[in-house]
C-alpha cells in the first residue's frame, strides 16, 4: 500500500509540473511589443578576436497567445534593416549606413526582415524552442529560437495591462541569407540576443 501510494503521489506530481509547463499565467488574446523594452541584439566574431555587437532599433512583434496550450500560440516579427545600429564611435555614424547597404543587409532593396512561427514546442516550465520561417536578405529560411518565459504581471502596474516577457537565442548562417561578404574575417555565424515585453492588445 506505501509503494502504490508513493508511486500515485510520483504520478500527480509528474502531471502538475507537466500542466505548469505548458500553461502562461496570463489572459489569451493578441500582444504586442514594448518598443521601450524590446532588444534585438547580433553578434558576429571579429577576425576570430572578439564579439562585434550591433542591434535593431525598429522591431515590432505581435503574439497570439493560447496560455492553457502555449504551443498553439502564434509569433509574427517584423524588422526594419535601415534601423540597424552599430554603436559605432565615429560622428557621424556612417558605419550604420554602410551595414544597411548593398554589401550587407541591402536594405533598400530588401526592406523588411520577417520571422513567422511554424512551431512552438515547450520543454520545460519556462523554456521552449519557436522555430520559424525567417526572410532575411531576400531568402527565406528556418530557424529555431530558444526561449525563456520570464513572467508575466496581470495587471502591469505601469501600463495597466497584462504583460508577458520573454528572452530568446539564437544563430544563424548569414551565408544561408546570400550574405557572403568578408567570411574570411567576419564569421559565417551570427548570434541573435533578444529581450522583449508584450503588452495585451
Amino acid at each position: 500500500m506505501f509503494l502504490k501510494s508513493v508511486i500515485t503521489a510520483a504520478i500527480l506530481a509528474t502531471g502538475l509540473a507537466a500542466a505548469s509547463a505548458q500553461s502562461i499565467n496570463a489572459p489569451a488574446g493578441t500582444y504586442e511589443s514594448d518598443k521601450t523594452h524590446t532588444n534585438l541584439l547580433w553578434s558576429v566574431k571579429h577576425f576570430g578576436l572578439s564579439n562585434y555587437y550591433g542591434r535593431f532599433d525598429s522591431i515590432y512583434a505581435q503574439l497570439d497567445l493560447d496560455p492553457e496550450n502555449p504551443a498553439r500560440s502564434k509569433l509574427n516579427v517584423t524588422i526594419d534593416p535601415k534601423s540597424v545600429d552599430t554603436n559605432y564611435p565615429a560622428k557621424p555614424n556612417t558605419f550604420n549606413a554602410e551595414i544597411a547597404g548593398g554589401k550587407f543587409l541591402d536594405a533598400e532593396k530588401f526592406d523588411k526582415i520577417t520571422f513567422t512561427s511554424t512551431e512552438i514546442k515547450v520543454t520545460g516550465k519556462n523554456t521552449g524552442k519557436v522555430t520559424g520561417n525567417l526572410t532575411f536578405h531576400g531568402v527565406t529560411k528556418p530557424v529555431t529560437l530558444d526561449v525563456t518565459f520570464n513572467g508575466a504581471l496581470n495587471p502591469h502596474p505601469m501600463a495597466r495591462k497584462p504583460v508577458i516577457g520573454f528572452s530568446a537565442r539564437g544563430t544563424l548562417k548569414r551565408s544561408d541569407f546570400g550574405v557572403n561578404v568578408l567570411l574570411q574575417y567576419i564569421s559565417d555565424d551570427v548570434s541573435l540576443i533578444i529581450e522583449t515585453e508584450l503588452v495585451q492588445k
